[in-house]
């Protein structure tokens, strides 16, 4: 009989001491997360550390951590687009977090704050802190969570300056600058520092792309330029020299040389259409065709007529002066004349001196000479000749 209610007596004894450590503790505590105010929104630079303040309480108590009570926290970081990434976690008097990650107080406590050191752009996003709390027993009495936001800046990081154009006298160039890196964007101021300072603003100045228009360059505007990237946690720069030249640019020679080219040859070509020109409307006057008409001959007397070998008529004497007609003209008639190709005489052949133009000497018998033809009034008529190949001589 004993052994049979000994098991019974050691049930009892355990029920009763399990309720009595049941009612020591509160049923269900109520777990309460605080963060200070205006800090539930963070941000950051870059490189730097950050703290994310969280606190936990249960309600009706004071912030002291209980004999019974052992908490579990844990971090996580939420980022639009990506999964949910888990930064640290403290889960039986053990903590695990990533690089950088790491709770400010030592545990167990109800400060449950967390530490990053080494700020990256990447590091920004929702922190949540989930608090469980548990009793000796790992009977959950309380659960709750917050939710902070953290944004890192960056700082600009060096920008590069670069000229665009040509630096000479009369022209314009662009000094242009951009900064590889920067959170928020940077915005731009161009200054020059010598020989004398000077600050630049629009509409010359575009302060969001970084660019710098200098017109009408002349050797004043020679210096040195600096420009200077900058947001609200930091700024950056870069100089550029500028050296206005006052030499023309090789673009500028070489087209004075092919102006030069090209007027010299129209120059040449009108010189050579006057020239065909002209001798087209002389040839017209000088030349004879070989089809056209041969100047009709006067009709002459037969024994007056003197003509060179060549052709050419030296001198005429009219017959109508020297010879009286041999009989009356019958009336109604017309007494003809002999053509002057058909009546004139083979003349002698007189020697031609040094190329002068050949002296007509009437040889024919009873003739009369020169002198006598001009006492009588003849008039002496020079008719040119003409060659075989129809032109005039």
């Amino acid at each position: 009989m004993i052994s049979l209610y000994r098991p019974q007596a050691t049930n009892l004894l355990r029920f009763l001491f399990l309720g009595l450590s049941t009612l020591a503790l509160p049923s269900r505590a109520q777990v309460e997360m605080h963060v200070p105010a205006g800090l539930a929104r963070l941000q950051a630079v870059e490189g730097e550390e950050v703290v994310l303040p969280v606190w936990y309480t249960l309600a009706g108590e004071v912030s002291s951590s209980q004999p019974w009570e052992l908490p579990i926290v844990m971090w996580f970081l939420e980022q639009e687009g990506k999964d949910l990434n888990q930064v640290l976690a403290y889960i039986n008097g053990v903590t695990s977090s990533k690089s950088g990650a790491s709770l400010l107080y030592p545990m167990p406590s109800r400060n449950v704050s967390l530490l990053l050191q080494g700020l990256q752009e990447k590091d920004s996003g929702s922190y949540k802190c989930s608090v469980n709390v548990q009793d000796g027993q790992g009977i959950p009495r309380g659960h709750n969570s917050k939710t902070l936001e953290l944004n890192v800046l960056v700082p600009p990081a060096p920008p590069s300056c670069h000229l665009l154009g040509v630096p000479r006298v009369g022209t314009n160039v662009t000094l242009s600058c951009q900064s590889p890196r920067s959170k928020p964007p940077a915005q731009y101021q161009w200054e020059k520092l010598s020989p004398s300072p000077q600050v630049f603003f629009a509409p010359f100045l575009d302060a969001i792309r970084g660019s710098l228009r200098l017109t009408n360059l002349s050797s004043s505007t020679s210096g040195l330029y600096v420009c200077r990237a900058h947001n609200e946690v930091g700024s950056a720069q870069c100089n550029v020299t500028l050296e206005v030249s006052t030499e023309p640019g090789a673009a500028v020679v070489a087209g004075a040389v092919v102006g030069t080219l090209v007027g010299l040859g129209l120059l040449a070509g009108l010189v050579l259409l006057y020239q065909r020109r002209g001798k087209a409307m002389e040839e017209p006057a000088n030349d004879i065709k070989e089809d056209a008409i041969a100047p009709r001959t006067l009709p002459w007397p037969k024994g007056s007529d003197t003509i060179s070998k060549n052709g050419t008529l030296s001198s005429v004497t009219s017959a109508r002066a020297l010879q009286p007609p041999h009989g009356p003209p019958r009336s109604g008639a017309l007494t003809p004349m002999p053509s002057l190709s058909s009546q004139a005489q083979p003349s002698p052949t007189v020697p031609r001196t040094g190329g002068a133009h050949p002296q007509p000497i009437s040889t024919c018998p009873g003739g009369v000479s020169s002198c006598a033809l001009s006492r009588m009034g003849a008039v002496p008529v020079m008719l040119p000749a003409q060659s075989q190949a129809g032109s005039l001589v």
